[in-house]
């Protein structure tokens, strides 16, 4: 094996393999170093159960940059993506709001809610394209720094402020609301029917410790209406095979451009000598030294832990303990014998192969969060239920089915007791919430897994549970992310960088960090990402 490398990535989740795979296609030597015995972060597959494959963290893609797709070949590389069919919503009073990927059909449904509504969707849905396409190119761009006066930088400032003097007057308003607002009052302003804008405003609170009426949330529901497959915004599949397989295609990529990848390899420490990486230590004492060390790992764990103290500015430290992780999510997922049966909707159909979305009324949502804000997991929480097997059934015996819950809220930080002691509770509160519009439910489980916050912790290396590596909060966003002065993708020390979900452009299984991180490199030490 080489003893020395170009570049060495800590992490073999979806970004640092993607900035693997870029630095090696430039013809650098590079080795990936993951902790766990698998490869995909929380972009991973695992055998829970035999016979049941869950995507135990991140379920579904979208984000996904269309450049990375194209650039690594991952269809080549065993990445197929099926589409996830709409969302169906379930009602206390017997009703459901389905929407589907049949634009007729959804503006059907909304009409037989509210004919107001069913206009309404046509023009914010053409709203919500005009400002996705205003934020598309900033997904590829390496956010400027304002405060340096180099004319690379101003140009930057100067594409952005082109781009946003060109919108119609109505856009611009459509982008500051955007900016400001919270996803409820937003979505208030275009509909008049509780369970479509509670549902829709969920998109605003993934991966954030803020409410459906928290301001600067409808911002983050644009982040995840930016998804797209095969050119359709607003597009969500299942990777078959799972999430892991998407982690899997990238690897094999980077293996093919020549990269090393190593699993079960954890880091104890960055090796820093006179102000600039020089490589790693593993924790069974090992010393791999490289030009490069590229992190994919969050701020805490980068700055905190894999550095000894005296190495990093003092001011440099404080905004890096000030940065915002505030994981608020868990998971259950389930194995199960049979379907869940809807009240609102019996027997199996094709409500069930998209996301089931448990998130009647805005108010609902709201209280959800109440009980987040004092330290407990909500009672009734807000779920997104998809059960992948029925699109893929490579994920489950024949028969038999695996059903993901992702779970909001979920605090990190509980006012009394543990994770450990309230996992079970946990998990049964989940399980009792959708058995009151699937009855069933606790009759058909096979198996289950619950992954808490501190889980995430623990097992992925995610600070605080948090699946993005930190808040899409305004301040924590573009070129604030993960420190002001420090967003585009370099650090105090020389040589070490950062390609994961706390830089631009944020988290979701996007892959831009790790591309965007690559591409910083190559500027630095010669070589071009094609």
């Amino acid at each position: 094996m080489n003893s020395h490398y170009d570049a060495v990535v800590i992490g073999g989740g979806h970004n640092g393999l993607v900035n693997a795979a870029y630095l090696a296609r430039a013809g650098k030597k590079v080795l990936v170093l993951e902790r766990r015995y698998v490869l995909g972060g929380a972009a991973v597959t695992e055998e829970i159960f035999p016979g049941f494959k869950f995507s135990v963290c991140s379920y579904v893609v979208s984000l996904l940059r269309p450049e990375i797709i194209r650039d690594l070949d991952l269809p080549r590389h065993g990445l197929e993506i099926l589409p996830l069919d709409g969302t169906f919503t379930p009602m206390p009073n017997g009703d459901y709001l389905w929407r589907v990927n049949d634009h007729g059909k959804t503006r059907r449904e909304i009409a037989r809610h509210s004919k107001l509504d069913a206009e309404a969707y046509e023009e914010f849905g053409k709203a919500m394209l005009e400002l996705c396409k205003f934020v598309k190119p900033i997904l590829s761009m390496t956010p400027p720094d304002p405060r340096r006066l180099a004319w690379s930088e101003l140009s930057k400032l100067l594409f952005l402020g082109r781009r946003f003097q060109s919108l119609p007057a109505q856009e611009k308003y459509n982008q500051v609301q955007l900016m400001t607002m919270s996803a409820a009052d937003f979505l208030d302003q275009w509909f008049e029917t509780d369970a479509l804008k509670a549902t829709m405003s969920a998109s605003g609170i993934i991966g954030t410790f803020l409410g459906v009426r928290s301001p600067g949330t409808a911002y983050v529901l644009l982040h995840h209406y930016m998804g797209e497959i095969d050119g359709a915004f607003r597009s969500w599949g299942f990777a078959r095979g799972g999430t892991g397989a998407i982690s899997n295609s990238i690897a094999d990529a980077a293996r093919a451009a020549g990269a090393e990848i190593r699993t079960k390899s954890p880091i104890a420490r960055i090796l820093v000598k006179e102000g600039r990486a020089r490589g790693v230590a593993l924790e069974d004492g090992d010393e791999i030294f490289a030009d490069v060390v590229s992190s994919s790992v969050d701020p805490n764990l980068t700055f905190l832990k894999m550095i000894e103290p005296g190495q990093l500015p003092d001011e440099f430290l404080e905004e890096v303990r000030r940065y915002k992780f505030r994981g608020s999510s868990g998971k259950v997922n389930l194995a199960l014998d049979a379907l869940p049966d809807f009240k609102c909707l019996p027997g199996p159909g094709t409500h069930l192969r998209g996301a089931i979305s448990i998130s009647p009324a805005v108010e609902y949502m709201e209280r959800a969060y109440d009980d987040a804000k004092y330290g407990d997991y909500s009672r009734r929480p807000y779920i997104d239920i998809v059960i992948p097997s029925l699109t893929d059934p490579s994920v489950a015996p024949p028969g038999k089915h695996v059903m993901s819950c992702f779970v909001q809220y979920a605090p990190y930080k509980l006012r009394e007791g543990t994770w450990d002691e309230k996992r079970e509770a946990f998990g049964d509160n989940v399980i009792d919430t959708v058995a009151e519009y699937a009855p069933n439910l606790k009759n058909i489980i096979l198996g289950r897994q619950v992954v808490t916050p501190l889980d995430m912790e623990r097992e992925f290396g995610l600070t605080e549970g948090n699946i993005f590596q930190g808040e899409l909060s305004l301040e924590q966003l573009f070129f604030l992310r993960p420190v002001p002065g420090w967003a585009q993708y370099r650090t105090p020390i020389r040589n070490l960088y950062m390609c994961g979900s706390a830089t631009h452009p944020g988290g979701g299984i996007m892959g831009a960090s790790g591309r965007l991180a690559a591409v910083e490199i190559l500027k630095d030490h010669g070589g071009k990402a094609d």
